[in-house]
């Protein structure tokens, strides 16, 4: 029988910093996971929606995910994501990351219908995948079916993790540990703004992309039984959430610019292809910004 994945707390999904060039900036993506680590993340996963994945190139990101794994040297799990639309390429991208050591993988596959979702699941399955984590994405609805992510966790051992990404996210949570008898590991992606509720319903992980020191905080209170400060803390952040989750890219310029102004990115910069970050967002973002540093300095 199925044994829960070991992964409970705050997993860190890295963003991708780039230098004034415009290439991959290695030293401060050590320079974050070093500072996640030390906030106390249980995990970090590494590229994905948030770390501008479909700009990066094939060689960039195998480059990334060697990079995080070298950092963190076995001190917790590394999930490497195969976020990719193209068939051929996200087999490319699993099979070299198992070529270089990296047995923990999420499955990002479009969903076309059932057939073709499993089509693709069990081929990529069937390259040696130790642990899978299932990427459940939807912007604006419920994402995968109930029936179809249960027999998918019935029928391959190594689907042990689902990060759901939908809305609304709670009454999933909730389906979706009812129905794997609380065997399949959750994860809350996009829906971190709804963390104290998913920690209610029983969800093992959250997934932002930055203030680790918060989050970490936030889900310790909350282990602890300290629901009163959990929500507390949380309620502090409320504003930059709300601000930041408006959309991915508007995130991602928001927590870039975070980490440039803690001094762990060299530069804030992305990469051509997302919303342009106006004047209105930098006047906004800078206030906030404000908040979050406080709020990582307090706890």
């Amino acid at each position: 029988m199925k044994k829960l994945f070991p992964l409970e707390g705050i997993v860190t999904v890295l963003n991708t910093p780039f230098d004034v060039q415009g290439n991959v900036d290695l030293p401060s993506l050590r320079r974050n996971v070093q500072y996640a680590l030390k906030a106390g993340v249980a995990g970090f996963l590494v590229p994905a929606l948030a770390s501008e994945v479909a700009s990066l190139s094939i060689p960039e990101r195998l480059q990334m995910v060697e990079t995080v794994i070298e950092e963190v040297a076995g001190k917790v799990p590394v999930f490497a994501g195969a976020g990719e639309p193209d068939v051929e390429r996200r087999r490319h991208i699993v099979k070299e990351y198992l070529a270089m050591g990296c047995r923990n993988i999420l499955f990002q596959i479009p969903f076309e219908n059932e057939d073709s979702f499993k089509s693709q699941f069990f081929e990529l399955a069937n390259l040696g995948v130790e642990t899978i984590m299932l990427q459940d994405w939807s912007a604006n609805g419920y994402g995968l079916p109930d029936d179809l992510i249960l027999e998918l966790f019935q029928e391959v051992e190594a689907f042990r993790c689902l990060k759901v990404e939908t809305v609304p996210a709670g009454v999933k949570y909730s389906q979706l540990l009812a129905l794997t008898e609380g065997k399949l590991h959750l994860s809350g992606g996009w829906a971190v703004t709804q963390m104290i509720e998913g920690l209610k319903r029983g969800v093992h992980a959250f997934m932002p992309t930055g203030m680790h020191k918060t989050y970490c905080q936030i889900y310790q209170y909350f282990k602890t039984g300290e629901l009163e400060k959990a929500e507390q803390l949380f309620h502090q952040i409320i504003p930059v959430l709300a601000f930041s989750n408006q959309h991915l890219d508007i995130s991602i310029h928001f927590f870039k610019r975070l980490l440039y102004r803690q001094g762990i990115y060299k530069t804030p910069n992305v990469r051509a292809s997302l919303l342009p970050f106006d004047i209105i967002h930098e006047e906004i973002a800078e206030k906030l910004i404000k908040r979050a540093i406080a709020s990582e300095r307090e706890v």
